[in-house]
């Protein structure tokens, strides 16, 4: 099965988290700077490379929302992916089962010749399955599937 998707929403409340820590950080950082009391032109230019540096960090902040915001819209998909691959997989099975039991009614009772299946029915019947969970089953075309 396809990705882990527990373990990608934990790192997406971690990516906000930190996001959240360093715009935090930032504040205290412009807080502490306009705090000193130090004056002159030497003061003004160190809260001013502050600011500036403060900035940077909340542009990292804000990166990381926007990878967050991408990890869960990828997650979604996923999830959606998995569920259709379940779905298909399913379906598919039954109708195989159920191709198996009709053949294995139609077979004579006294050990005589079957007769040939239709082509639907011969293909359910031929059906090589793809590994459980794989996307190949995202394209496995079988009739009635």
């Amino acid at each position: 099965m396809y990705g882990d998707t527990a373990a990608g929403r934990k790192r997406v409340a971690q990516l906000r988290e930190q996001g959240g820590d360093i715009r935090a950080l930032a504040a205290r950082l412009v807080s502490q700077a306009e705090a000193v009391p130090w004056h002159g032109k030497a003061a003004e230019a160190m809260r001013e490379r502050i600011k500036d540096r403060a900035d940077h960090l909340r542009t990292a902040a804000a990166q990381h929302e926007t990878a967050a915001d991408s990890l869960a819209k990828h997650l979604v998909e996923v999830d959606t992916l998995k569920e259709a691959i379940e779905v298909r997989t399913h379906k598919a099975r039954t109708l195989v089962e159920d191709a198996r039991t009709r053949a294995s009614e139609a077979a004579p009772a006294d050990g005589g010749a079957a007769a040939e299946p239709d082509g639907a029915e011969a293909a359910l019947l031929a059906f090589d399955p793809p590994p459980a969970g794989h996307r190949d089953w995202l394209t496995v075309d079988l009739p009635g599937l």
